[in-house]
Formats: structure tokens, sequence, C-alpha cells
């Protein structure tokens, strides 16, 4: 967003005017310096309300990840849970293979059998055991994810209210005003003297008696009501995450930067799923080749999942042996 003249002109005549009267030394009034911020500002102050929902919905989000959504809570006893599965297959073997039987049909008797080994000697209890919370595995930024998750929360709770503390923010470098010492002792936009003036509040709406720079408070920045926009859109997304809802994050707009950016693929070699998205987009002209791609999709997701299945359970045959 760029600066308005309004807020160009009134910040040369806070920050350099006093030059001309030979006032080198002499600092902005703080009071003087929120109002000529706050006008400046005006249409980044109406960002505020919609921004802090935006953080509440995060920080909603970020706490369900510490409780039975972290998935490293979810996954650190999975190794425990196969080698029980395993042992409760082996001691009840019989059970599991009459049942098998019932619904599959009776297996062709093959020359050679094999015995079950005890658990002791498959190795299980050596391989699949919890990790001590000295071994925890850690990830990519070197530390676990209820650590993650905590830390964002506190940058969360200090981005809230950023819009509205902005000016303040500003005020308060000591190369911008003097602070709240010294308010005789300033410059107030005319002399070396006290700020009279009552502060503004943030916001559009709070500027027409600002004092120090003019704002038509009938002409809001397009750009700023666009982004209010886009924060309700993701904060309604998170809402719905929050639920347990599935939600969409894909962004149209951002998919041909990705290509720029290294998306992994090639134009021509890029999975189905993309495109059977851009044929969704052309219309009902392209429903032949929706079908194709759909039943290609398909196809190819069967032929991995079995392919898959048949690498599992070599593998696990071969344990067991």
């Amino acid at each position: 967003v760029n600066p308005t003249p309004q807020g160009t002109r009134a910040l040369l005549k806070m920050m350099y005017c006093p030059y001309c009267r030979g006032l080198v030394s002499v600092k902005p009034c703080y009071n003087y310096c929120f109002n000529v911020m706050r006008g400046c500002l005006a249409n980044q102050g109406d960002l505020d309300a919609e921004w802090n929902i935006f953080m509440d919905s995060m920080l909603l989000v970020a706490e369900r990840l510490e409780g039975p959504f972290n998935i490293e809570s979810v996954m650190d006893p999975i190794d425990v849970k196969i080698s029980d599965a395993i042992m409760n297959m082996q001691e009840n073997s019989m059970q599991v293979s009459q049942k098998v039987f019932q619904g599959c049909g009776q297996p062709k008797a093959v020359a050679q059998g094999r015995a079950a080994r005890s658990v002791s000697e498959s190795g299980f209890s050596a391989r699949f055991r919890p990790y001590n919370p000295e071994e925890r595995p850690t990830t990519a930024a070197g530390t676990s994810l209820d650590r993650l998750v905590t830390d964002v929360k506190e940058k969360l709770k200090q981005a809230k209210k950023f819009w509205s503390s902005l000016p303040g923010n500003i005020c308060n470098d000591e190369k911008m005003s003097v602070g709240t010492v010294n308010e005789n002792e300033c410059w107030n936009g005319s002399a070396k003297s006290r700020y009279d003036f009552a502060v503004t509040g943030n916001g559009l709406a709070s500027q027409v008696n600002n004092p120090e720079v003019e704002v038509d408070i009938t002409k809001p920045d397009m750009v700023i009501r666009r982004q209010i926009m886009a924060l309700r859109v993701m904060t309604n997304k998170l809402k719905n995450a929050y639920s347990g809802n599935d939600v969409d994050f894909i962004d149209i707009s951002e998919e041909s930067s990705g290509e720029e950016s290294g998306s992994g693929c090639e134009l021509q070699q890029c999975s189905s799923e993309f495109e059977f998205n851009a044929t969704e987009v052309t219309g009902n002209s392209n429903k032949s080749d929706k079908t194709v791609n759909t039943s290609a999709a398909a196809r190819g997701s069967l032929s991995q999942a079995a392919l898959l299945l048949s690498i599992l359970f070599l593998a696990m045959q071969r344990q067991w042996r």
C-alpha cells in the first residue's frame, strides 16, 4: 500500500520542518507523532479487528495440535501396537486362520509347511520398542512438535493487535519522538512547545477530525479491503479445520508461481490430479478428458496400492521366517 500524498506531507512536516527553524536536535512530540502515524496508517488500522480474529483462530488450531491430534503422540506408540498385533496373531493363529478361510475360502495344500516361531526367536521385541524421552526423534528444525507449537503460540500472541499498536511502536522509537517525557521541549508542528491536540483513534473512520493528516474517509483503500476479505476467508477455513471438517487450502492464484519456483514436476509429467483440476476449470466441453484422466489416475493408484501391499507382505513374510 503506497503512502498517500497527505500522509507523506504530514510525515515530512513532522520530521524535517524543525530543521528549517534551526531546531536540529528537537524531536517531534509524542502525541503529535501519534496523530501523524494514525492518519498515515488509517486504512491499515482497519485490519486490526479481522486480524485479531484470525490470530485467535490460529491459536485454536495450535491448541488442537497439543492435544490428541498431535501426530507425534499418535505415531510414537505405533511400533508397540504393531508388535502387539503380530504377537496376538501368532498366539491366536488358529482362530485368525479360520476367520480368513471362512471369508476367503480354503487355500490349496502345499508340500512344505513351516512352524510358527516364538516371539523371542522372531526378534520383534528388540525391533519394536517405545522411545525413551531422551531418545525421542526430532523434526528437521531440531525440536519436537509440541515445542514448535508452543513457540508458534507465543509468536501468535505477540502478533495480536499488531495493526492497532503499529503507530505506537513507531512513535516509541527514540528517533521518531521524545516519548512521554519533555512534552514541553518538543516539536509540535509549528514550534518548540507542548502539543495540545487530542490523539485520534485507529482506523479510517476515526480520522475525520485528525488535525495533522487530511484523510478522505469516504475512499477506503481497496487493497486493504481485499486483504480484510482474505483474512475472513482464511479464518473461516481455520474454524472448519478446528471443528474437524475437511478444508481445501489450495490457492489457484499460486499455481503459476509454483511452476516457476520448482514444483517438482515438468508440465507434461505432473500427476493426474493437476490434469483433472485444469480440465475442471475449462467447463463442460472437456468431460471426456476428465473421464480419461480420472480413470487413468484410478488405475495408477490401484496398481501402486497393489505393488505396495505385495512388498509389505513379502517383507513381513521374510521377517516371520
